[in-house]
């Protein structure tokens, strides 16, 4: 979401790499750069104080090859067309990564929600699904929460698309609440699968865990999860940040307490007495051995990669670091576990959840979490495979197997008619 750095055109260079390790056909690289729909609708409704306000939304899907389009619905104010299409291409590759069968979409309403009542923020969903519901099904394209959603939001698209359907549809969405049929283990899931990238990435290091200095930038669900089971794994958490800024401690932060104490109040998690303030950016160039960035895209540019000083960086966030930072990185031997590899464990339990829903048949929490750990273990040593394989960099290699593989459906499936 920054203004400088255009992530469609990011991602479009990424799969452009991606294509010429492949030789892919210049067809075929035309098709996947470019998403199958994109829907924009400018929807009314009306204010607690009676007014009515018109808000923008989208809804894109990139590739369905694989199967019915996955991807979160995103409300922020600044989001727009393009980096919700770059955000569903991105899902198609990380769905393709780690073997599950969907292809990427992504949604977004331009909006900021703490101006809204909850009153105002059931109305918007309700009036966006209905906008877009021709796009949505369980066997076609099913959202998940993101920024500025969450379960409740999803239990209200659910009852939605459901009123439409005249039957219950709890495969619609995913992320919803347990009792409206989410799965256990959802909601720390993208932050479990990030942290068992980081166990990976720090065994193919040498790095002991139990030793790591560990700084995590974004103190939302992904963040804040991925430093509670740092944390518990051992890992020294030393900094940490959120929306208004971020806090130091070389001694270690206890996570828990400030997770339970000053995450979400007025203040921030800038209240906590015992640690350094710092900034959002000053945060990433802290000394560390591992780095999390969990916030928002374009975090690590061209400006700062000389200067962070982590020997690994887990992204937590999408796209939170430029092409030219990348390169910067990789130059000076950093191992960049990528997005579409390491924040997968969202999607993957998302994928466990509608295949719950759809048998109507529930797991235990210690079986989600086996087979989450178990499908990131074997898709980090793809990767890592692939990489040394290739001789090139963990993203790349991700790239490499995600986008052959949608490609490879793609051609099996042809051209219609």
């Amino acid at each position: 979401m920054s203004t400088h750095v255009d992530i469609l055109e990011m991602a479009r260079q990424q799969l452009a790499v991606a294509a010429e390790y492949l030789e892919l056909d210049s067809g075929l690289h035309s098709v996947l750069a470019n998403p199958q729909k994109r829907l924009i609708v400018n929807f009314p409704v009306v204010m607690d104080s009676g007014a009515v306000q018109v808000f923008e939304g989208y809804r894109v899907q990139h590739n369905a090859s694989r199967g019915p389009t996955k991807g979160g619905i995103r409300y922020h104010p600044d989001v727009d067309v393009n980096e919700t299409s770059a955000l569903a291409m991105w899902m198609t590759w990380k769905c393709a990564v780690v073997n599950i069968p969907y292809g990427g979409a992504k949604g977004a309403v331009k909006v900021d929600t703490k101006q809204l009542s909850k009153r105002e923020l059931e109305k918007l969903t309700r009036r966006f699904v209905t906008e877009i519901n021709s796009m949505l099904g369980e066997r076609r394209d099913i959202p998940a929460p993101d920024i500025g959603t969450n379960a409740q939001v999803m239990a209200w698209i659910m009852d939605t698309f459901s009123m439409q359907a005249g039957h219950t549809v709890p495969g619609v969405v995913t992320g919803k609440p347990i009792e409206l049929g989410g799965s256990e283990g959802r909601v720390e899931a993208t932050g479990r699968g990030v942290v068992v990238a980081l166990e990976e990435a720090a065994r193919t290091r040498g790095l002991d865990l139990g030793n790591a200095r560990v700084v995590v930038q974004g103190f939302g669900n992904v963040g804040a999860t991925a430093a509670k089971i740092a944390e518990e794994a051992g890992a020294k958490v030393v900094g940490v940040s959120d929306a208004l800024g971020g806090i130091y401690n070389p001694n270690g932060l206890p996570i828990r307490e400030i997770f339970q104490r000053y995450a979400g109040r007025e203040g921030g998690i800038g209240e906590y007495p015992d640690a350094q303030k710092v900034s959002n950016q000053e945060l990433l160039e802290l000394d560390c051995d591992v780095l999390i960035p969990a916030a928002i895209s374009a975090q690590i540019t061209a400006d700062n990669a000389d200067r962070i000083k982590a020997g690994i960086i887990v992204e937590g966030a999408n796209g939170p670091t430029t092409m030219e930072a990348d390169q910067i990185l990789s130059d000076k031997g950093t191992l960049i576990v990528p997005d579409i590899l390491a924040n997968a464990g969202g999607v993957i339990v998302s994928y466990f959840e509608w295949v719950q829903d759809l048998q109507n048949f529930f797991w235990e929490e210690s079986e989600v979490n086996i087979k989450l750990t178990k499908i990131m273990r074997a898709s980090y040593q793809a990767v890592d495979s692939a990489m040394r394989a290739h001789k090139t960099d963990m993203r790349t290699a991700a790239l490499v197997i995600g986008v052959k593989r949608v490609a490879d459906a793609t051609t099996r499936r042809g051209i219609f008619p």
